[in-house]
């Protein structure tokens, strides 16, 4: 028998609920904007296969393909996400360290599973900032956290502002914590369980080093191996310069990510992270062959999910609720 999924509806109801989505987005995009320092730019909806620019997101995701009559020659592909298109797009641009990007992006992802907070519609503020290569390190994703929590908080803020009765929760401060000392504090528990626990007791963490095996064998969760660096040794037992925006949503009672970001890769984590994976044919792709040949700049970024945000600020408990979907 087919299962239904029951969606309440909380707080705010119709026009008014479509009136704050867009103050909401359009705010929230301007503060990120001041903090970060970012050009707005446009982003393509599809882009050639076999290039290597398209996200892979785990490594096993198939992004939706087609043959425009116009090229029928070439195959195309829905985006999954910008994370390495922004990268050239960087490039093309010649932005100077201290400056990036910000697209408002629309993909598909037709092999995510379905769930309250999950769609296969995906809507994220994507971004990307040159940075220089001594800035790629810790205290730097930190600041870069920090900035774009600000901007979390200020959304809030002004929501707040525009319907007194959604009260605002996220704590001052978002918490730094390696997965690394997640898996030691809760050996029992699995990924998941621990983003809970972490995510209860300080309101809002940034969960870093995503991506590479922990001491239990076993990574916090899987990254392709050519945007974000996870390889990178930080300390004793820490690797990974990359990691979640994870708060705590009281509505849903669970942890609850709003955005993955990470120092980019280099010509040494990109074919470490190659070989690691045994996806080191990619080397004779377009992407991967300007990274390796130093014809890209240092990079930091991430996506920002725009639903996601919504969900949570505006108190909504289903992603339908502020997407228009099936």
């Amino acid at each position: 028998m087919k299962q239904t999924v029951k969606i309440e509806k909380t707080i705010l109801k119709g026009i008014e609920k479509e009136k704050a989505l867009f103050e909401l987005k359009d705010y929230f995009k301007q503060g990120i904007k001041k903090n970060l320092n970012l050009l707005e730019v446009s982003a393509p909806l599809f882009v050639t296969s076999g290039t290597g620019i398209n996200d892979d997101l785990n490594g096993v995701e198939k992004p939706v393909r087609f043959i425009a009559k116009s090229y029928p020659d070439r195959k195309l592909e829905i985006v999954q996400s910008l994370a390495k298109w922004k990268r050239l797009k960087i490039s093309d641009l010649q932005l100077p360290i201290g400056e990036g990007i910000i697209t408002d992006m629309k993909a598909l992802r037709p092999d995510e599973i379905i769930s309250p907070i999950h769609s296969i519609y995906v809507d994220q503020w994507d971004w990307e900032k040159r940075i220089s290569k001594p800035e790629r390190n810790l205290g730097y994703l930190k600041s870069t956290v920090q900035s774009i929590y600000k901007s979390m908080k200020e959304a809030e803020e002004y929501i707040s502002g525009l319907f007194p009765f959604i009260k605002p929760f996220l704590p001052a401060d978002i918490t730094f914590i390696h997965s690394e000392e997640l898996q030691y504090r809760y050996p029992k528990l699995t990924p998941k369980e621990r983003e809970d626990v972490v995510a209860r007791d300080h309101g809002a963490v940034f969960i870093i080093g995503i991506g590479h095996e922990l001491t239990d064998g076993v990574p916090h969760d899987l990254r392709a191996p050519d945007y974000d660096d996870w390889s990178t040794q930080t300390g004793p037992s820490y690797r990974g310069l990359n990691g979640d925006i994870i708060v705590w949503n009281p509505l849903l009672k669970g942890a609850f990510e709003i955005s993955s970001m990470g120092v980019r890769v280099d010509k040494k984590s990109l074919l470490k992270q190659l070989k690691i994976t045994r996806t080191d044919y990619r080397t004779d792709l377009s992407f991967h062959k300007k990274l390796l040949n130093d014809e890209l700049p240092f990079t930091i970024g991430g996506g920002i999910g725009q639903s996601r945000l919504a969900m949570l600020l505006l108190k909504q408990k289903h992603i339908y609720e502020v997407q228009s979907m099936i």
